[in-house]
């Protein structure tokens, strides 16, 4: 019996997978463009969003295929298991990337703010003050009324009190 033969179902299954696979990324992909076609300047933030659910789709895939090719589920969920162990104890020393990560996703997809709005962040110790110039995954780029360049992490935009300001509530915005 041939290899071809021997493995049939599983080769029809993987088949069916991949198919699944790019047809998925290409209906999120289009979805999620959909969704941010209607607000402006988040060009960034869409890709960037449409990359992590492409990761996540990309994971499912090699799960499915691996289950397909007969590998046994217990032995998955034990390295599975081993696997978020090590993940979990790095990123608990790393617990900031990962909550800026998720706060980039929860700022796409609540558009509290876009870029070129001013905000005004309530820090008791640090007030901050400044027009958005670039939205990034792990953090905003502002630029104050000064003309200073700051860099504000996005777990922090979720953590304190924000105020939106028109650019042209004063006659004028911070930069030309």
């Amino acid at each position: 019996m041939s290899f071809l033969e021997q493995f049939i179902k599983q080769e029809i299954a993987t088949g069916l997978v991949i198919i699944v696979v790019v047809f998925l990324r290409l209906i999120v992909t289009k979805a999620v463009k959909r969704y941010s076609s209607s607000y402006a300047g988040i060009e960034k933030r869409t890709n960037l969003v449409i990359k992590y659910i492409n990761l996540l789709i990309s994971f499912l895939a090699i799960i499915s295929l691996i289950v397909i090719w007969g590998v046994q589920t217990s032995d998955i969920f034990i390295t599975l298991s081993s696997i978020a162990t090590i993940v979990g104890v790095a990123m608990f020393a790393q617990w900031s990337i990962l909550s800026n990560v998720t706060s980039g996703v929860i700022l796409f997809f609540s558009f509290p703010f876009k870029i070129g709005d001013v905000i005004k962040i309530h820090d008791k110790d640090f007030p901050v003050e400044g027009e958005i110039i670039d939205i990034n995954a792990f953090h905003i780029d502002l630029v104050s009324p000064s003309g200073e360049r700051m860099v504000y992490p996005n777990n922090m935009l979720l953590q304190k009190g924000i105020s939106i300001i028109q650019p042209n509530s004063e006659g004028k915005g911070f930069t030309d």
